[in-house]
């Protein structure tokens, strides 16, 4: 098993590390460690500070996702979603929460904003090449597969 060190800022004294809800919980909640209630208004987006900052292993990533309720009951998401947390990021993680919806989003201290997975990444080499091995699906992309299950 691999550890993910945290350090916790000051301003994230009293709130929860990031933890899985269930045991088969695939991500861990990410808690908000605002001072005061933050606004989100309709349109806007706001980065919401989670006050820890990590140390996530070599070959891993670490990737930000938005919580399904909240997406749900208040249309508020991620605007880079995933969010990669690169192995070499020392700073604070910040949670980038966007309000889709048309009525303002009250964020709260402790709130949980977001889901943290930590993923194990292939480290590549690009090469150039004339050749292309070929697929039956060749360049098909965007839709080519249509969105009935019927032909």
């Amino acid at each position: 098993m691999a550890i993910v060190k945290i350090k916790r800022l000051k301003h994230a004294q009293g709130l929860p590390l990031p933890a899985k809800a269930t045991a088969h919980s695939a991500c861990a909640d990410l808690h908000a460690a605002v001072e005061t209630d933050l606004t989100i208004e309709p349109g806007k987006a706001v980065l919401v500070p989670t006050g820890l900052m990590m140390e996530i292993p070599l070959g891993h990533e670490a990737q930000v996702r938005p919580r399904s309720g909240l997406a749900l009951k208040h249309s508020i998401g991620l605007l880079n979603s995933p969010g990669t947390i690169d192995s070499d990021y020392r700073g604070e993680v910040g949670i980038i929460l966007f309000n889709f919806g048309k009525e303002p989003f009250i964020v709260r201290r402790g709130d949980r904003i977001a889901q943290l997975a930590i993923c194990k990444v292939e480290h590549l080499e690009f090469v150039e090449t004339e050749d292309l091995a070929s697929t039956q699906r060749g360049a098909g992309g965007f839709g080519h597969t249509g969105v009935s299950i019927s032909k």
